[in-house]
């Protein structure tokens, strides 16, 4: 039972309101290396390394060459609020550089051991600060370069609750190389070097953006970026875009800055995306580096612990002028549709030439004419005029109606599906557009539903589904779900049947250029990979890796389109288990290898895909839980007659 005494309210110690603040402030290494990366920034360094040890676990070193700190100002600069950056009120509403509230170092401190060496340049000599847990255990005279370098050990060590929800080192390295490119993105002045356990991932020299953004993500970003810039009294925009069809299917490449700041708004993401509208699939994400200079009186960034929020004195303008200079940069690059409204828009027509004689246009027309009569003499290449529209002669196959050699009748049956109305009211009857249309052959559809009859047609829609007949209706199959499921489930048995898949070996092995980040993604899952038949190795280029070998289902295809389907799938799975970060990455092999949509197959190969999709354990959804295929039974064809 509690007394009076319990519910007295005391002032909290100061290591522990420093832990509670790290908690807001640092979530992981990752938190670590952008505080730290932030303090070089604004002690104005031209060049920093950062050295991470496990993914930033037990050491994390940022160096710099900026201005550096005296003896008392090394020791202060661990303090609580401790700052240089704020003497007033009035300073919060312009701020103007990266960090200002004076926590981070505090709290980084109370949960860490940290070693700062640091001189001024016109200094002889530095100092060199050692606190550990919020304590500090020494402070005396140093040997070092000018500038900064702070060194922090065994984070978390005295709060093992927060070490041990750490996640893998991989998963914890792609978090640290986020934060380095943010800051190396917004600042392509200066130079940066990312180094992990002794191997430098990013040496990122001083030069323009569009260079900054090609050392980082690659060279094939090179033609992808769509220039974007603007200028008004309320906000400067430049930066760039990738092209529509380079977008993809998860978030990660969205930056968007604000006076230097990375932030997340996501009225602006939205203006992105909506001047980008009809030119993207639906749910694919594009590219951009965007850059906004606001006056910054105008805009609050003190709202989030970590400061990637901020509040906009004129936001909805903003967002129209964002929008309108993206699609303005994709119309003026031939990216996107833009109407000139400086051009001309009347016919171009040449002047008659001296004493011509302008006739007025005649129309000829033949009142005999009728499309039902083909003459003898007139049936079309590769056609006798006994052949029927349609039939075996000019596919080399027998006609898919049976019932009917007529070639009047099969015309005009072929012309009345591909002129019928759109399926846009409920007594109009769908378009079909046939790709092709195959007689049956001896072999047995697959049963389902009823069974198939197999005197039925099998053919195309679209040139992306499948369209057969059951005894009691019609099947439609997404030709491209359909072998991304049966793939799915191949590689799903493969991978439980052995620790290494079925592999087929490259006669020329592809090196291609990833990203340092998308590296230590895949290095992840090269056990997932290595069961699915992949034979990977990493370079000892930064970013680079090398395919030996392919999976024997998938042998056939592009090794660098696999690749980036798989890192698809791990990008967008996050963080999560080995298990299902295998499952992902198999999802993704076999949506890269499967068939694409609008690839005409034959009849053998829709076969295949039709007995293949009902072999599956689960042949009505894809990996992803999406519909492969769709039914219609009598009464459903029938309501479309009513």
């Amino acid at each position: 039972m509690k007394t009076a005494t319990d519910t007295m309210i005391v002032q909290l110690p100061e290591h522990v309101a420093n832990q509670i603040a790290a908690g807001e402030v640092v979530q992981r290494p990752a938190s670590v290396v952008k505080e730290l990366m932030e303090n070089a920034l604004d002690a104005g360094a031209r060049k920093i390394v950062v050295e991470l040890k496990d993914a930033g676990r037990n050491r994390i070193v940022v160096a710099d060459d900026g201005v550096g700190m005296n003896a008392s100002d090394a020791e202060a600069c661990f303090g609580r609020h401790a700052t240089s950056k704020l003497r007033s009120t009035e300073d919060l509403l312009s701020l103007a550089t990266m960090g200002f509230r004076g926590e981070a170092l505090a709290s980084i401190a109370s949960i860490a051991r940290v070693e700062l060496r640091t001189r001024r340049p016109e200094d002889e000599e530095g100092t060199e600060v050692v606190m550990e847990g919020g304590e500090l255990q020494s402070s005396e005279p140093a040997v070092c370069e000018p500038g900064t370098r702070m060194t922090v050990k065994r984070l978390f060590y005295n709060v093992p609750a927060r070490r041990n929800f750490l996640k893998s080192d991989q998963v914890e390295l792609r978090h640290c190389i986020d934060e380095f490119q943010r800051v190396a993105l917004a600042h392509a002045d200066l130079s940066f070097v990312l180094r992990h356990n002794g191997a430098e991932l990013f040496d990122l020299p001083a030069g323009s953006l569009r260079q900054r953004i090609v050392r980082i993500f690659g060279g094939k970003y090179d033609e992808r970026l769509v220039p974007v810039e603007e200028r008004t009294d309320v906000v400067g925009l430049q930066g760039f875009v990738g092209k529509p069809e380079f977008a993809r299917r998860t978030r990660g490449e969205q930056f968007l800055f604000v006076n230097g700041r990375f932030i997340r708004h996501g009225a602006f993401h939205g203006a992105v995306m909506r001047a980008m509208e009809g030119l993207l699939t639906p749910g694919q994400f594009p590219l951009y580096v965007l850059f906004m200079e606001v006056d910054p009186s105008r805009v609050d960034v003190n709202i989030h612990p970590t400061k990637v929020e901020a509040k906009f004195q004129e936001d909805r303008a903003i967002v129209a002028i964002l929008q309108a200079a993206v699609k303005r940069a994709l119309g003026r690059f031939h990216v996107a549709p833009s109407l000139d409204f400086d051009t001309e828009t009347a016919f171009d027509i040449a002047p008659p030439k001296p004493g011509q004689e302008v006739g007025e246009p005649q129309i000829q027309l033949d009142p005999d004419y009728n499309p039902f009569n083909v003459p003898a003499g007139n049936a079309g290449p590769g056609r006798s005029a006994s052949t029927p529209a349609g039939s075996g002669a000019s596919m080399g196959r027998t006609p898919a109606l049976r019932h009917d050699q007529d070639s009047k009748r099969i015309a005009a049956t072929r012309r009345f599906f591909e002129s019928a109305p759109t399926q846009g009211s409920d007594d109009a009857p769908a378009r079909l557009v046939f790709s092709e249309i195959k007689a049956p052959e001896e072999a047995p559809l697959p049963t389902m539903g009823g069974g198939f009859d197999d005197q039925r047609p099998l053919f195309q829609l679209f040139g992306g589904w499948i369209v057969t007949a059951t005894r009691s209706g019609l099947v439609l199959v997404d030709q491209h779900r359909a072998h991304t499921r049966i793939l799915y489930e191949r590689f799903s048995n493969m991978a439980q049947q052995t620790a290494t898949g079925h592999a087929q070996q490259l006669l020329f092995p592809a090196e291609l250029e990833v990203g340092p980040a998308d590296c230590a993604l895949l290095a992840s899952a090269i056990p997932a990979l290595s069961g699915l038949g992949f034979n990977i190795e990493m370079t000892d280029a930064p970013g680079t890796l090398r395919v030996l070998g392919l999976p024997s289902d998938a042998a056939e295809g592009d090794p660098a389109a696999l690749v980036d389907a798989v890192l698809e799938e791990l990008r967008e799975a996050g963080e999560v288990d080995a298990e299902l970060r295998a499952s992902r990455a198999m999802a993704g092999v076999a949506r890269g290898a499967a068939i694409p949509s609008g690839r005409t197959l034959t009849r053998t190969e829709m076969l295949d895909v039709v007995d293949g999709l009902f072999a599956c354990q689960e042949p009505d959804r894809d990996p992803w839980g999406r519909a492969t295929l769709a039914t219609f039974d009598r009464e459903a064809v029938a309501a479309r007659f009513r």
